[in-house]
């Protein structure tokens, strides 16, 4: 499979909230046992554990976990809707979600998908080698060797242990936005991007499914146009998205209850050992602590390259400084951020 350059539409958003919504959802009710087997069989997990073997991080005990929340823009059934399938599929956006000691708090770090990295050799879903390649971008792992070889370049660029792998795909957040009646933002200026169907006064907005996907694929509405600026507004979204799900009070009414569980558990392909109800439920309860305010949000600090300026390049101390924090368990240091390259969309959406 040959890697290409990004373009076209984006079929997968995965994002943090989904223990946020699985915590509500799965394990704030009782739901009978014909809906909890109609669940179970929406989940599909990937069995990344046995596609990667042992030649990984060593799992650290420490009450801490890390997980690896991925997509992918291959345009297929429902999301053929977002544009022509030009190949193989390749991670859009990608968050590395560290939940620190206790479950109180997280931190999470987006990683640019044009971020030029040295990929590892990996195997892929079918058992063929796939060689590593040096200045590859990051969203070529997906690509060319599936979720277990996204799950190595992270794991091989950290050098932490992925404990877990979760993906939301783009028809499946709309369902879930729809379902939840809308999420609340506040914009600061104007958002307009055809591509993405998307014209926002600056002001108070309740979006819809449609709209808040337009907000967070959206790259040329605002900011620089860069995939730094789109990254600003999806952490922006999130927040607000987590602040609302944390107080809904979707419990009381068993129909957006069902509603509710449904749209996620289609929406999410998890690692194997969370794909059932039972491992997702017990999963988002250790994370019910959290709220929106208890989230630590960063971009890996990159700097633009100087043969390709439409990549960017790790800068070397700032993320030794970025993994090492969340490998000891430690706040992210202010110092992370210094001399990094931004998307100017910061604090356009609140």
């Amino acid at each position: 499979m040959t890697e290409q350059t990004n373009s076209g539409r984006r079929r997968k958003v995965p994002f943090f909230l989904t223990g946020a919504l699985v915590v509500l959802v799965l394990g704030g009710a009782g739901l009978g046992y014909a809906s909890y087997k109609k669940l179970d069989h929406n989940i599909q997990g990937v069995d990344i554990n046995a596609q990667l073997g042992t030649q990984r991080p060593v799992d650290v005990d420490d009450g801490s976990m890390d997980i690896l929340v991925l997509g992918s823009d291959s345009r297929s059934g429902d999301n053929g809707a977002y544009g022509r399938d030009e190949g193989g599929a390749r991670s859009d956006t990608a968050m590395v979600v560290h939940v620190h000691e206790g479950h109180k708090k997280a931190s999470v770090v987006s990683i640019p998908r044009d971020t030029l990295i040295t990929r590892p050799d990996c195997t892929d879903a079918h058992g063929a080698g796939v060689p590593g390649r040096n200045r590859a971008m990051f969203n070529t792992a997906y690509e060319v060797g599936g979720p277990a070889c996204a799950v190595k370049t992270v794991e091989a660029m950290s050098g932490i242990r992925m404990d877990h792998y979760i993906e939301v795909d783009f028809t499946g957040f709309k369902e879930i936005v729809d379902e939840l009646g809308g999420v609340g933002i506040t914009t600061t200026r104007p958002i307009k991007d055809d591509d993405s169907h998307l014209d926002l006064a600056p002001g108070p907005h309740t979006l819809d499914g449609e709209q808040a996907l337009g907000l967070v694929r959206t790259r040329k509405g605002v900011g620089d146009g860069s995939d730094l600026g789109r990254i600003q507004l999806q952490q922006a979204f999130i927040k607000a998205l987590v602040e609302q799900v944390k107080g809904l009070g979707v419990l009381t009414d068993p129909a957006k209850l069902l509603g509710l569980a449904d749209a996620v558990t289609r929406a999410i392909t998890p690692d194997s050992e969370l794909d059932s109800v039972q491992e997702l439920t017990g999963f988002a309860r250790g994370l019910s602590g959290i709220d929106a305010g208890s989230v630590h949000m960063v971009t890996l600090p990159v700097a633009y390259d100087r043969i390709d300026p439409n990549r960017v390049v790790p800068l070397e101390r700032q993320s030794a400084q970025l993994w090492k924090a969340l490998k000891d368990d430690l706040p992210v240091p202010a110092s992370v951020t210094e001399d990094t390259a931004a998307g100017a969309a910061g604090g356009v959406v609140r």
